[in-house]
């Protein structure tokens, strides 16, 4: 990274993705404690990271890069820690997962075939299920998450859909493009 892409935004971004290692390292030593503190510090980088580059005017295309590949990153691991430390509340959840997985991975191809490369959309649905995951977490600690878990899953099928309407319909496009209907009013 040279000294113009040295930002606070991307810093945030980039090390949301290179404390993950230090989640898993909790959840293997059984440490819910330090986990549960370690990921609402690791996962609030995601709030932080946006906002910071919309206020300090410090947006650029290789931070909106580094906070998606810190999404995938994040959220496929929280995937994996939700399954490691909370299999009870995501077990009745199996045939929403696989859809989701499928869904998820299938946005990707489409988006790769139809622009190039993969992108990761910043959808008003993308960006609430990000916050309700990071609640997830949090939650599941404290209360019984399973119906939380299915709202979640229902809601990503929806966003990713609606990804992949996008990448058909308009190729590539402003990965912060807000919804669908946003480009169907700014179409006419």
């Amino acid at each position: 990274m040279n000294k113009t892409h040295f930002t606070l935004p991307n810093v945030l971004s980039l090390s949301r993705a290179l404390l993950l290692p230090l989640l898993y390292y909790f959840v293997l030593r059984d440490m819910p404690t330090a986990f549960l503190i370690s990921y609402i510090i690791v996962g609030s980088t995601d709030f932080f990271d946006g906002y910071l580059a919309r206020k300090l005017n410090m947006t650029s295309e290789l931070g909106k890069a580094l906070d998606s590949i810190a999404d995938v990153f994040f959220y496929v691991s929280t995937a994996w820690f939700v399954h490691r430390l909370f299999p009870h509340y995501l077990g009745p959840n199996n045939n929403l997962m696989i859809a989701f997985f499928a869904i998820f991975f299938l946005s990707f191809a489409v988006s790769w075939v139809r622009c190039g490369k993969p992108i990761m959309m910043h959808t008003f649905l993308l960006k609430l299920n990000g916050v309700m995951v990071y609640l997830l977490v949090i939650a599941s600690f404290f209360v019984d998450t399973t119906g939380f878990i299915a709202l979640i899953f229902a809601i990503y099928l929806l966003g990713f859909t609606e990804e992949i309407v996008i990448f058909l319909k308009y190729g590539e496009v402003d990965p912060d493009t807000p919804t669908l209907w946003h480009l169907m009013k700014t179409d006419r």
